[in-house]
């Protein structure tokens, strides 16, 4: 993924995201114009981790993580004159990331594609059981998170890994108060009950065969 010169990124697979970023919390009423490229730009190189790492978690295989995060982008840099400054970014920035997976999980059920993949750096600072170990905890989580659906999943990821709460939750993916507690209680129970199933139905041996080749 790369920003040209002009401060914008390459058009993406983005017709059926835009339709749904003008009702997202955070967008002014009263737009000024668009956004000059070298805000952008630092918008870019400054959340671009995020954005990568909130796709992943919201179940883009690691191979199409960059296009996603290409998508992203090419609508923040059209919609950033309708974003409210006084507001956080990043919820406005995970809602449009939310609306992309959800897109590509649209495209990805039409060609059959499994979005179960993805692949660990090992760090080398250490010990190769203390990896081991984390590589297996990565994999049971993920295994889990794919069991839920995408907004069940959306909560969790807003929840437990970013530390929203869950007003501001239920704001960002647009849905009433109520539910958003609802979804959340039901995406934590289900949540758990994968994990005690998968721990209980993965031997050890192949919890280690999958870390060493990679969470997946």
């Amino acid at each position: 993924m790369s920003i040209s010169d002009d401060g914008t990124v390459p058009s993406a697979q983005t017709a059926d995201v835009e339709p749904e970023i003008a009702d997202l919390p955070g967008n002014a009423a009263d737009a000024p114009g668009r956004p000059s490229s070298p805000e952008f730009r630092l918008i870019f190189e400054r959340e671009c981790s995020f954005v990568w790492n909130t796709l992943r978690r919201l179940g883009i295989p690691d191979r199409d993580a960059d296009d996603a995060a290409q998508d992203v982008f090419v609508v923040v840099h059209r919609h950033l004159h309708e974003f409210d400054p006084t507001r956080p970014l990043r919820p406005w920035l995970f809602g449009i990331c939310y609306r992309v997976a959800v897109a590509h999980r649209r495209r990805a059920r039409t060609t059959r594609e499994r979005l179960d993949e993805v692949r660990d750096v090992p760090d080398s600072s250490r010990g190769a059981d203390v990896q081991l170990e984390q590589a297996q905890e990565r994999d049971l989580v993920r295994r889990a998170l794919d069991t839920l659906d995408l907004d069940r999943r959306a909560l969790i990821v807003m929840h437990e890994y970013e530390g929203y709460p869950v007003p501001q939750i239920a704001e960002t993916l647009g849905v009433p108060l109520n539910t958003a507690y609802s979804r959340l209680r039901l995406a934590r129970e289900q949540f758990v009950a994968a994990v005690r199933r998968l721990q209980a139905a993965t031997p050890p041996q192949k919890l280690k065969a999958l870390a060493k080749g990679g969470a997946r």
